[in-house]
């Protein structure tokens, strides 16, 4: 397995404006938690030719009549790359309303449809969101609160990685990666590289 490039809620000049596929070249798949610029996941999926991953931020509406080309949208979703299985879950805690906003409960019926199909699935080995889950390394307004139904889902499947958006490193108090009992947790704010070795071989999940 190779390394996975996560983005996410702004993009990055380093990548965009002064882009070297050296120094992209053994990326294996890209993963965008949200809220970026649909021509910025084109110019990826383009640029590295290997599979972008995507759900929705809060501020993507605009997906809804021109979604990013090339990219595969795993919102509400288990996705399976190279035996990788991704769960993707989009949006953020409704505050004004508006797309891809829910309420605590929205979300909570989202991950109970997926249900049935993590159990077909063993399992998921990556959750992919826009928002935090709630507590860890969410924020403490109403926008910014994470989801309880994903706290649900780290502690019956534990799965090796949790990558989420939406809460920006800038802000001062965050942190880019949290450990939360066998689950690394990953803010993709702007971008992040991580290896991935071993997320094949991770025990399946049979309750």
């Amino acid at each position: 397995m190779g390394k996975i490039l996560l983005v996410s809620d702004k993009e990055d000049k380093y990548i965009w404006d002064y882009f070297d596929k050296e120094r992209f070249k053994d990326i294996d798949f890209i993963i965008s938690c949200g809220d970026l610029k649909a021509s910025y996941l084109e110019f990826l999926v383009t640029m590295l030719n290997v599979p972008l991953f995507y759900v929705h931020g809060n501020h993507d509406g605009n997906y809804e009549q021109k979604p990013p080309q090339g990219c595969i949208c795993i919102d509400n979703k288990l996705t399976k790359y190279k035996g990788i299985r991704i769960l993707g879950f989009g949006g953020c805690n409704e505050y004004r309303g508006g797309a891809f906003q829910y309420t605590q409960k929205d979300m909570k019926k989202q991950v109970s449809k997926m249900k049935r199909k993590i159990w077909l699935n063993k399992g998921f080995d990556i959750l992919v969101t826009h928002a935090p889950a709630k507590g860890l390394g969410d924020g403490e307004d109403l926008c910014h609160i994470g989801f309880e139904a994903y706290n649900e889902l780290l502690d019956k499947y534990a799965p090796k990685y949790f990558f989420h958006g939406h809460q920006h490193l800038n802000y001062n108090r965050e942190k880019r990666i949290i450990q939360y009992k066998s689950t690394t947790i990953v803010n993709a704010y702007k971008y992040y590289i991580i290896n991935t070795p071993g997320v094949q071989k991770l025990p399946y999940i049979t309750d």
